[in-house]
């Protein structure tokens, strides 16, 4: 605004030089005003530019430095919405673990206690085997003393076999029971018994 005040006055200045006809000196004074506000007119726009290629760079930087922010922004957002999705996923399989566990667990109690019933049954036969076995090889020793049969227990299922050592000559037991009766092998098998004491 000054430097078009100036310029008003230096043409005021000019236009009463040349209407009252002054000295020489007037005119280069005038002339040498005109120059220095030329100059000053330069000058000042010159720095108007300069100031507004410094406003410009820092609009480019702030709007550089938004969009970065943003991109960063977005980067972040981004890598929230996967970290909530490995959450989820990391949740859900935690929870299948722990339904794997308790069934798991489950599954334990049930072979502890099917492992205590088995003892339980193993302690149980050991006492019977230790009555039976012994009862049972005692009846098997007093068959053998009374018939005097010694028994083929690996032959085939169905087949009667054994070797009966009677008071004279030992002979072959051979009886298929299935298809002859328990009656008549049970019959034959005493006959072979001696009688004599």
């Amino acid at each position: 605004m000054a430097a078009f005040r100036d310029m008003e006055e230096l043409c005021q200045g000019l236009l009463s030089l040349l209407g009252a006809n002054h000295a020489e000196a007037q005119q280069r004074r005038l002339l040498g005003r005109h120059g220095q506000m030329m100059e000053r007119l330069l000058e000042t726009q010159d720095g108007a530019e300069q100031q507004l290629r410094e406003i410009l760079e820092a609009e480019k930087d702030v709007a550089q430095s938004l969009l970065d922010a943003k991109e960063q922004a977005h980067q972040g957002s981004t890598e929230l919405q996967q970290i909530e999705a490995e959450l989820q996923k990391a949740s859900e399989e935690d929870a299948q673990l722990k339904a794997s566990l308790l069934q798991l667990s489950r599954e334990l109690e049930d072979l502890k206690e099917i492992e205590a019933n088995l003892g339980k049954q193993e302690r149980e036969v050991d006492e019977d085997t230790t009555v039976t076995i012994p009862a049972a090889t005692y009846v098997a020793q007093l068959y053998h003393r009374i018939s005097k049969i010694e028994w083929d227990y690996e032959c085939e299922l169905g087949m009667i076999k054994g070797i009966h050592h009677g008071p004279r000559v030992a002979q072959p037991v051979h009886l298929d029971s299935t298809q002859l009766s328990k009656k008549f092998i049970s019959d034959y098998l005493w006959s072979l018994v001696d009688t004599e004491w």
